[in-house]
């Protein structure tokens, strides 16, 4: 059945083995024969037996006489007649096999090699044979290929020649081949009265759109199962071309009946599948087809949770070789997408699984007369529905999916075991764990398909009688039913664990709330105080409520207070769902909790309203909130040590995802594989502009909230911290780059000849998390065209790097460093940028610029420019210089910056002032330009304290009083960086804290500069 179905499968009426307690008839003898047959570990032991006796050699299997049977070499698999072991586990098959003694040979020679749809093919051309009943004779030829195939699956899965993949597929092609060879007949047969279905303007012929749902859209169909189907159509009309015509939908009704009666009517050869239609829109109440104006109308309107569930493994199993097929297909992904799959990390699921894994559990009970629990010796246990069963498994990886799959395409695969590989990949998942969710799996579904091979019964229900427990045993390969049961719960046990993890209710227990549920008495009381309008003044320190929030820790407990309460009677907050303000008030109440334990509970606990504040309209973040304390307590604590760390969480708050992975948090990125994984991201949305904006914005502040993740526990130094958030820059512009250069209409070749030069804080490796990038764009392509279609791409790089979307912004871009600032053109050939930094005419570059020179660096693009970059500012900076006048331009240029930035204050400008970083800053610089001509060690881009380590072991400063400066310029950035934290707007301390370290700053310059 679907992985959303609390009551299981649809058994066909009337069918004895759809009741799972029913035990099949043993033989007496059958065991031993299945023993000496298969052995206890499963291997292939084939017999000979005599082709012209089969069929007396068949009958007598059911009388206990399988042994008598000579046995013959085991490595002989020739197809020219051996025991089939189909016959000798499966009472089905020896059925078969007795009423139709040619399928022996048959499947003989199919088990030989694994099944595929082209053989399936060619034996249904054999078997069916034209008749004036059109659906008899399908149903005969169908019903007769199913039987073949189920045979030898059977006897190639016996024998350990099939993996559980063979398995699955050949049943999911047998059940597309089925669909499309009886929608071909029937809609012939239709067409010889009704013509064929068109859309309303008569010109183009509709087809019925049919989508196999659970394992058949999974491809994982089981040998037993029924099939999950939804009959669509495209649009309304009429037939044409008959001697009576239907509206469209009348006629697919028509088809859609005759089809599943051809698939599920039980004849004399048996049936084809179950068909189960109940999950159509509105289920059986639903018309049997509908439109897909219908379907969108209705999961838009009334679609439920659970029925994003099946539509995970919705797919269209009907011919999709025609235009309007493929149309067709394209236009149900179009809608269901958005239906299955949010925008947004959608963690409200997890709580949804868990009811509907509560319902199936209770379902599960009852089926099992109350025994389905835990334990490995319960009567009649469902290890499909049980504890560590496969459905488990299956939730397992659809959370992920239904997460995340908004977000990353990849997870939209349908294959169980795709999933968890996709989730290992994501790092969603530790290998470890995937690896025992998939053994488990693929051991419980192979013993899925060797209960459902006795008696083609759709069964998931150990047996219980002693002589099924011995056979299913031993077809596993144990020895006996208790290696069996041992095996099979020592898979269990893990898959439980994980599910009881993953899902359980965080405040079940009740050990993680708080000791004092503040917040849910605060509302009471508003609540009972506006219905009475009387009542103490709740404002009133002396009043309860306030000597509660005091006596909690909390200083001002009347501004608190009127918070609380007017978050208790705004609009916003009564208009939330039950669920929803359910939650809030849980969380409220958990963030009062943590904020109490804080020194500076007062400022926590109002970062923490104004963080639930905006996040309360946003059912997902208050799951996730709800589902993890953990991510709770790590709120509190991001909210606690820093106002701008609080700022940037309120302002993204789908970054709580990253709360959850304690992994990522202590880890250094990967770059490579972070840009690989972001180019393949946007591929897979190549053409849907916003989106791709959306998904470089949430990944760029994903990994920014991850290094100040790790700055804020104090694992990262300013440094450190400083490169991470450069590369990280340097991997977005690589990645926005590649992406653009697609979508630019103009373009005229398939890579672009442009380099991205980065300047300032960049171009130094000194980025802070809100700098914005200075930075140059350079090309060198000879086309004429090259000119305007590199501005045209600059341009729209620069957009897609500034634009506010859902998502946020990505950068603030500054361009005012190019040649001419604002007044040049916004790229630049690498040619006339040459010339213009070697003063080659009248254009030429100022000593500034030649400043800025020092701390830049090729970060992205094409890498053959950005080597001839490296190798000419090298060439620049050795150029010679007269020693008085860059003395003077750069002390001239230190003057205008520091009336361009007065501080009227009595603190010290830790970056402006005198003394200050921009002081350290200009005398790295004029040391670079004086004398890299006689030391090129000085043109590397190492950063001011390496330069002025490098400077003072050459002699050109004093070494003392370099690695002095440098350890100031190290604490200037640190006290800085922490100011900006705090949310400071300007990095200004009391001039007495550093002291000592601006006098150092001081002594240099003047030995560098003198006086001035």
């Amino acid at each position: 059945m679907t992985a959303i179905d609390p009551t299981g499968s649809a058994p066909a009426a009337g069918d004895p083995n759809a009741d799972p307690n029913i035990e099949p008839n043993i033989e007496p003898n059958i065991e031993a024969n299945i023993e000496a047959n298969i052995g206890p570990r499963g291997d292939s032991n084939p017999a000979q037996y005599d082709a012209s006796a089969t069929s007396a050699a068949l009958g007598n299997m059911a009388e206990g006489a399988f042994a008598t049977m000579p046995a013959m070499d085991p490595s002989r698999l020739d197809g020219e007649g051996h025991v089939l072991y189909s016959a000798a586990y499966s009472h089905y098959a020896r059925r078969v096999l007795q009423a139709r003694p040619e399928v022996a040979e048959v499947v003989t020679r199919a088990a030989t090699a694994p099944l595929t749809r082209a053989w399936m093919e060619a034996r249904l051309s054999a078997l069916h044979e034209p008749a004036a009943d059109v659906d008899a004779a399908a149903g005969r030829a169908l019903r007769r290929l199913r039987a073949e195939v189920m045979c030898a699956i059977v006897e190639r899965d016996l024998r350990g020649a099939a993996t559980l993949a063979e398995v699955t597929g050949a049943m999911t092609d047998l059940a597309e081949l089925a669909i499309q060879h009886g929608l071909h007949v029937l809609g012939n047969d239709l067409a010889a009265t009704f013509g064929r279905p068109t859309c309303q303007q008569g010109s183009e012929v509709q087809e019925l759109v049919v989508v196999g749902m659970g394992k058949l859209g999974g491809r994982e169909l089981n040998v037993s199962s029924d099939i999950d189907l939804i009959f669509l159509y495209d649009e309304d009309g009429e037939t044409q071309g008959g001697t009576r015509s239907l509206s469209n939908h009348e006629y697919f009704i028509r088809l859609g009946r005759r089809l599943i009666n051809l698939l599920s009517e039980v004849t004399a050869d048996g049936y084809v599948f179950r068909v189960d239609m109940r999950l159509r829109p509105n289920g059986d109440a639903g018309p049997l087809v509908c439109s897909l104006g219908m379907l969108e109308e209705y999961l838009i309107v009334q679609g439920r949770e659970w029925e994003r569930y099946a539509w995970i493994k919705g797919r269209i199993v009907s011919a999709q070789d025609s235009p309007h097929a493929q149309r067709t297909a394209a236009l149900l992904e179009r809608l269901t997408t958005p239906f299955i799959f949010r925008r947004y990390l959608d963690y409200g699921v997890i709580a949804a699984i868990r009811s509907l894994h509560a319902q199936i559990r209770a379902e599960a009970a009852k089926r099992s007369g109350g025994l389905a629990g835990h334990g490995m010796n319960q009567r009649s246990f469902n290890i499909k529905l049980g504890r560590g069963g496969i459905r488990e498994i299956e939730f397992m990886a659809q959370v992920f999916q239904l997460i995340r799959g908004g977000q990353d395409p990849a997870l939209r695969v349908r294959p169980t075991l795709e999933v968890l590989a996709v989730a290992v990949e994501r790092n969603l998942l530790p290998a470890g764990q995937a690896e025992q969710l998939a053994d488990a799996y693929r051991f419980l579904r192979q013993l899925e398909h060797r209960l459902q091979y006795r008696d083609d019964a759709q069964t998931h229900h150990l047996p219980t009688a002693p002589e099924e427990q011995h056979a299913v045993a031993l077809s596993m390969g144990c020895e006996d039913w208790q290696a069996l049961l041992e095996r099979m719960h020592a898979l269990q046990e893990p898959v439980a664990q994980q599910f009881e993890a993953t899902f359980a209710d965080p405040y079940a227990e009740g050990d993680t709330q708080p000791a004092e549920e503040l917040w849910p008495e605060l509302v009471r009381e508003e609540a009972a105080t506006r219905a009475s309008q009387e009542g103490p003044d709740e404002t009133d320190p002396e009043s309860t409520p306030c000597q509660r929030l005091q006596a909690a820790g909390f200083s001002d407990c009347t501004g608190l207070y009127d918070r609380l309460r007017a978050i208790a009677t705004s609009v916003r907050y009564r208009a939330l769902s039950e669920t929803s303000r359910a939650r809030f008030d849980q969380l409220v109440n958990r963030a009062l909790d943590l904020a109490a334990r804080q020194e500076d509970a007062d400022s926590t606990i109002a970062r923490f309203l104004d963080f639930l504040d905006a996040i309360s309209r946003r059912a997902s973040y208050l799951s996730l909130l709800s589902e993890y304390p953990q991510a709770m307590d790590r709120v509190a604590h991001t909210l606690h040590a820093s106002r701008w760390a609080a700022a940037y969480l309120t302002r993204h708050p789908q970054l709580l995802d990253e709360l959850l992975d304690s992994d990522a948090l202590a880890g250094a990125p990967d770059w490579p594989a972070f840009r690989q994984r972001l180019a393949d991201r946007l591929a897979a949305s190549d053409g849907q502009v916003e989106t791709q904006m959306d998904i470089l914005r949430r990944e760029h502040h994903a990994e920014t909230f991850r290094v100040l993740l790790q700055d804020l526990r104090g694992t990262l130094t300013v440094e450190q911290i400083a490169d991470r958030l450069s590369d990280l820059a340097d991997a977005m512009l690589e990645v926005t780059l590649q992406a653009v250069w697609r979508q630019l209409a103009t373009r005229h070749t398939e890579t672009p000849r442009f380099a991205v030069i980065a300047y300032g804080r960049l171009g130094g490796k000194e980025l802070g998390y809100s700098s914005d990038l200075d930075i140059v764009f350079l090309y060198d392509d000879p086309h004429e065209r090259a000119p305007e279609v590199y501005a045209a791409y600059a341009r729209r790089l620069i957009t897609w790097l500034t634009s506010h979307t859902a998502a946020g912004m990505l950068f603030d871009v500054d361009t005012r460093l190019r040649p001419n600032g604002e007044a040049g053109l916004l790229v630049t050939s690498f040619d006339a940028f040459r010339r213009y930094q070697f003063r080659e005419g009248d254009n030429t570059a100022w000593v500034w610029e030649h400043q800025a020179l020092t701390r830049a660096r090729f970060c992205a693009g094409d890498a053959e420019i950005g080597a001839r970059f490296e190798s000419l500012r090298q060439d620049v900076l050795c150029q010679p210089r007269d020693a008085d006048a860059l003395r003077a331009e750069i002390v001239e240029m230190r003057g205008k910056v520091s009336d361009g930035h007065p501080n009227p204050t009595a603190l010290f400008d830790l970056k402006h002032d005198r003394g200050g970083m921009v002081d350290i800053e200009f005398t790295v610089q004029y040391l670079v330009l004086l004398h890299s001509r006689a030391h090129p060690a000085l043109t590397r881009n190492a950063g001011n304290i390496a330069l002025l380590r490098i400077a003072g072991e050459l002699g050109l400063i004093d070494t003392t009083l370099a690695g002095e400066v440098g350890d100031a310029y190290r604490l200037f950035r640190a006290r800085q960086h922490q100011l900006r934290l705090d949310g400071h707007a300007q990095a200004r301390v009391p001039a007495a804290s550093v002291a000592n370290e601006t006098a150092r700053v001081r002594a240099l310059w003047t030995a560098v500069f003198g006086d001035g």
